[in-house]
């Protein structure tokens, strides 16, 4: 069924909270199940809504009086007249419990607010950009994948993606595969964006967390390209509270300094989490 289909023969349903104040109300357009542990979704983008590609807001449900918010980065770029995030599916979590179940149609709260870490403007010019995720965190990088700034700022972009099974890195090829036909940005990332995905668990051609890959130079050797050097490049980090801690030490090791949006430098890392 496509999207139009799906929104059409979606009931609306009532809620049985009102609407918070300050606090956009927003229609799911699609949904994507994953594994049984991931998904993705759509919802109508509020007119008034700015934000930078690689940021987050809050998201929640008009389930409760007052609804349970968490943050998540928005996975479509800034210019997208829609918006997407990809998702956790924790059985017993405050909102994703219930998240994981919307259906076209259905009431996604957001709260007015963008702000994070993870974006261009936080870094200084260089040649090479390292965006290193984990599981859901490859979502702000969804963002900045298909902004065309990337490609202004950038020469060669790589995309790390570790999960535990190999079906968990599916939103991740399809997202890289999609590069080239998108309308807007297809011939900017024409040979210029590499995908390197990695499994901890099931069997893959790359196996291994992405810090011991790269500590051990396995990384480099399996891109055939040369080592992070602070001079040329510039890191981005998100995922989980472990391995940000392990990046961020390994990209301070080497000489990368953290920077933002008011101190701009040569890597970033995002710290906030979904539950």
């Amino acid at each position: 069924m496509n999207t139009a289909a799906a929104l059409n023969t979606a009931e609306a349903k009532p809620l049985a909270f009102p609407i918070p104040a300050n606090v956009y109300a927003e229609t799911v357009v699609s949904v994507k199940h994953y594994t049984d542990r991931l998904f993705s979704f759509r919802i109508t983008r509020p007119q008034s809504l700015r934000f930078r590609s690689g940021e987050f807001v809050m998201i929640g449900l008009p389930n409760a009086e007052k609804p349970v918010f968490r943050a998540y980065s928005v996975a479509s770029p800034a210019w997208d007249e829609e918006l997407e995030f990809f998702s956790i599916k924790v059985p017993d979590g405050p909102l994703t419990q219930h998240l994981q179940k919307i259906q076209p149609g259905d009431t996604v709260l957001m709260r007015q607010k963008a702000t994070g870490t993870l974006v261009l403007d936080a870094l200084t010019p260089a040649k090479r950009l390292f965006m290193i995720s984990t599981g859901t965190g490859i979502a702000p990088f969804a963002s900045l994948l298909r902004d065309p700034d990337t490609y202004e700022r950038f020469e060669q972009v790589y995309l790390t993606h570790t999960c535990r099974d190999v079906a968990e890195l599916t939103y991740g090829k399809e997202l890289v595969s999609a590069l080239a036909e998108d309308p807007l940005i297809g011939e900017l990332t024409h040979g210029r964006v590499t995908l390197y995905s990695t499994t901890t668990r099931e069997e893959s051609p790359h196996m291994g967390r992405i810090t011991t890959l790269i500590g051990s130079g396995k990384f480099y050797t399996d891109l055939g390209i040369d080592k992070l050097d602070p001079e040329t490049d510039r890191v981005m980090i998100c995922g989980s509270m472990h391995m940000l801690k392990d990046v961020k030490e390994l990209a301070e090791s080497l000489g990368f300094e953290e920077g933002s949006l008011s101190q701009p430098a040569s890597f970033v890392v995002e710290r906030a989490f979904v539950g």
